[in-house]
């Protein structure tokens, strides 16, 4: 059973799972689909159209646009944060998710498992964000830019390039700094395998992929060869 404020706003199109709490005067707007066990906080809303000049937006409740949202189950989503509907693509959140209050998740957006954004960061549209990510507050990345899975990125930062796996960065522009090497602990990967990425990164190259890592530089790899751009050094 899911519990739904009376002031909430569930429109047509919507399909919830089972077990999910969705608070005072939030708004959900189809196309979504929406899994289980979830937590949507006072004031979000989700399915909103993209943003974008000229297009349909649509009657919000009545006559749903866009190519929907599919959030998957056990995340949090705190107080206004906003996302929007997809464009071209859908726009995809994983599961396990943390998500602060006033956070923006533009169109075509692709969060994946377990990440955490924290107050106020703003992702632009066709956002990448890979498994365990970590964005502090008031982080912003610009549109069609990748954080690869285990990044740390710093409070206030600005992302104009990407970023990869495993990555501590931080500033205006972000740069990377070093590795997320609490994140990787985290993640049981081998210190072994923690400061060869490092080493590798402080000289401004790539590490080899180890069985602990490989799924998040395949992830890489093909972000990087489906946008046919440059491979991106650490620095």
């Amino acid at each position: 059973m899911n519990t739904v404020h009376p002031t909430a706003i569930v429109a047509d199109g919507v399909s919830l799972g089972d077990g999910n709490v969705i608070g005072p005067y939030a708004v959900i707007l189809g196309p979504a689909r929406i899994g289980d066990g979830n937590w949507v906080g006072p004031h979000v809303v989700i399915g909103t159209p993209a943003e974008i000049r000229d297009i349909d937006h649509g009657v919000p409740g009545q006559r749903p646009v866009g190519t929907g949202v599919v959030i998957g189950s056990r995340n949090v989503i705190r107080e206004y944060t906003t996302i929007h509907q997809g464009h071209y693509d859908v726009t995809s959140i994983g599961d396990d998710g943390y998500i602060m209050n006033k956070v923006y998740i533009g169109h075509d957006n692709a969060i994946g498992n377990g990440v955490t954004m924290a107050s106020s960061v703003s992702l632009g549209g066709h956002v990448h964000i890979g498994d365990r990510a970590n964005l502090g507050m008031g982080a912003t990345v610009h549109q069609r830019r990748r954080v690869g899975p285990g990044c740390m990125i710093g409070m206030g930062a600005v992302v104009t390039r990407d970023i990869v796996p495993y990555a501590l960065a931080y500033g205006t522009p972000c740069r990377v700094v070093g590795v997320n090497r609490v994140g990787m602990q985290r993640s049981g990967i081998p210190a072994e395998t923690i400061d060869e990425t490092e080493r590798a990164y402080a000289a401004g190259s790539l590490p080899e992929p180890t069985a602990a890592t490989a799924a998040a530089w395949s992830w890489w790899r093909a972000g990087q060869a489906r946008h046919h751009v440059e491979e991106v050094s650490p620095r």
